[in-house]
């Protein structure tokens, strides 16, 4: 079986989902990858890379010279990402900087397909100070993307003090009975803060699906809005 025939590609998926197919590089060789790129370029669409380490980004590259924007903390890469668009209704608020490269996942991904957002990073609950100081920033925003690792206290503590979504990613930080992320999933899905959505370990990508799905909601209504009729007084 030749490389293009494992490639099968769901590129109508965001006309049926709102959300595109994302390459997922982990796992996948370099001449799986590049059979792709030649696909999509071919073709002519829009793709996100995730996980993709920079040894691979860079024999991508010399195949395929400027086709992708690459982002080596979040190992994700771009092929015709749109046009960022305000106003700003996503903050990624990681507890500690060594989220950082999940909650810029999160934030590539958001990116890719129009949304900003803003970084709040290095608020953890061992200095709650820290996020006090930034809550009415926090505050601004519908939807709340919370990263943390260890005891994954602060999407709870959260949960208790803004009304906006919260989509808890529990990431792989912490030493010994962390357990590589599974005490912070464990804690956060019996989380005494009602109302926490929780996704899986390190997964920033699936938290900015998760966001996007939402974000299109509010655009489809907006839209429904703005050619509906006026109604009469």
């Amino acid at each position: 079986m030749s490389v293009d025939d494992q490639i099968n590609l769901d590129l109508d998926r965001h006309s049926r989902t709102g959300l595109a197919e994302a390459i997922l590089c982990e796992g996948k060789s370099v001449d799986q990858l590049r059979a792709i790129c030649n696909r999509i370029q071919a073709d002519d669409k829009p793709m996100l890379f995730t996980r993709l380490g920079s040894e691979a980004f860079a024999a991508l590259d010399t195949s395929h010279p400027g086709l992708m924007q690459y982002d080596a903390i979040s190992r994700t890469a771009f092929v015709q990402p749109r046009t960022l668009i305000g106003p700003t209704m996503v903050a990624i608020v990681a507890g500690g900087t060594s989220d950082v490269p999940v909650a810029r996942e999160a934030a590539r991904s958001l990116a890719f397909y129009g949304y900003p957002s803003l970084a709040i990073d290095d608020v953890g609950v061992a200095g709650l100070w820290r996020l006090m100081a930034r809550l009415p920033d926090i505050r601004q925003h519908k939807i709340v993307i919370c990263l943390a690792g260890m005891d994954a206290a602060l999407p709870t503590v959260l949960g208790g003090l803004i009304s906006s979504v919260i989509i808890a990613v529990p990431t792989s930080v912490g030493y010994g009975m962390a357990k590589g992320g599974e005490t912070a999933l464990r804690a956060l899905l019996v989380s005494c803060a009602s109302g926490i959505n929780v996704v899986n370990i390190d997964n920033g990508f699936g938290a900015a699906c998760a966001a996007i799905r939402i974000l299109n909601q509010f655009a489809s209504t907006e839209r429904s809005e703005a050619t509906s009729p006026a109604r009469k007084p």
